[in-house]
């Protein structure tokens, strides 16, 4: 009474088994079920993907790398393959992976943004689909060590041009993946209640969702005082504020002291940057971005305020010294988008083989 996962039934007159699968104590079934532990499903991954979720998801999850590439190729942006092995840090050094190169230290990159940047004044708008590492300490199911980093560049334009940019690219890809009915099946079967996005995504800046926070009673995790101007909103508060309004939010204009070294403050608040993280419900942030500092005094007195030695960034101030312009940028986590059209409950069952703290196999 059963059908077949896409559908294949066979009527023959003959057949043969090709790869025989053992049976016994060794069956796959014998080894773990969907109710096993993690443990025991990320150690047997490697035929963990052989079952109908797994596989839809690993499906789906190609389809999305495919619509980024055509939603970049579409608005005229170029493709570039920055390196993984750097000696600067974007991130700040906590998260950073460190190795020995040739006798040098080096790290494995937390993200490609700085050199998108040099790309600006010879390609235009540049893009990546590249790794990122973080050595994360947390084992959150948000986070991994090594994750696939949708990056972007665009020169000439403002902050809010940032805004709308990013939340075209995300209903825009949505559609074209959407537009696919076999991955469109998958999805719905993985996750009934999606659909596309047809309203604004909402836009609150860092000062109204402190204020939300306080109005609605969540209280910080180490003290349970009101939330004040400053303090970095954590994950939990932030995901219930955004399952709680249950849409899309662009937060901005966080305040300097919480962001990365290359974020500009604005004009008309000098305590806040013009930087933006777009929240989705059930899985909190999927992508942060900002306008770059593009003046090179100002870059100069961001890395003696950080305590940042800019010698190893001498090519990044060159980009301001040898002639700049306004621009911003984005980076989007796959994995986290992944989980939000997906419904899956970790960005560890969205992708190949997870890597993050203790987990290195298979």
């Amino acid at each position: 009474g059963k059908t077949a996962p896409d559908g294949h039934e066979l009527i023959v007159d003959f057949w043969e088994v090709v790869g025989k699968a053992p049976g016994g104590d060794e069956a796959v079934s014998n080894l773990f079920d969907k109710d096993s532990d993690p443990s025991v499903l990320l150690k047997q991954r490697h035929l963990v993907i052989r079952g109908e979720r797994a596989s839809s998801v690993l499906k789906v999850r190609s389809r999305v790398m495919r619509a980024f590439r055509d939603h970049f190729e579409s608005v005229g942006y170029n493709e570039v393959t920055p390196p993984c092995m750097v000696q600067t840090q974007v991130e700040g050094g906590s998260t950073l992976f460190s190795f020995n190169y040739y006798g040098e230290e080096a790290y494995l990159t937390q993200s490609s943004q700085l050199y998108l940047e040099t790309c600006l004044p010879s390609m235009g708008a540049v893009y990546t689909m590249n790794e990122s590492y973080r050595a994360e300490k947390s084992n959150t199911r948000r986070h991994l060590s090594e994750y696939t980093h949708c990056e972007a560049e665009i020169p000439f334009i403002t902050f809010n041009d940032l805004l709308d940019g990013i939340e075209f690219m995300v209903k825009d890809v949505v559609n074209r993946v959407w537009a696919e009915p076999e991955t469109r099946a998958m999805i719905e079967k993985l996750n009934p209640d999606f659909k596309p996005m047809n309203e604004p995504f909402i836009r609150m800046r860092y000062e109204d969702a402190i204020k939300w926070l306080n109005e609605h009673g969540i209280k910080r995790a180490e003290d349970q005082q009101d939330f004040e101007f400053g303090d970095d909103i954590p994950e939990a508060p932030e995901r219930h504020m955004t399952d709680t309004i249950g849409k899309p939010i662009l937060l901005t204009h966080f305040p300097v002291p919480i962001k990365a070294f290359y974020m500009p403050p604005t004009k008309d608040d000098p305590r806040v940057t013009e930087s933006v993280d777009l929240l989705m419900p059930t899985v909190g942030e999927i992508v942060g971005g900002s306008m770059r500092i593009w003046d090179y005094d100002v870059l100069m007195a961001a890395y003696k305020r950080e305590g940042l030695d800019p010698k190893p960034y001498y090519w990044y101030l060159d980009q301001r010294k040898y002639g700049s312009c306004p621009h911003g940028g984005f980076g989007l986590g796959i994995e986290r988008f992944l989980a939000w059209m997906t419904n899956s409950f970790t960005v560890r069952d969205c992708c190949l083989y997870p890597r993050f703290k203790d987990v290195c196999q298979p």
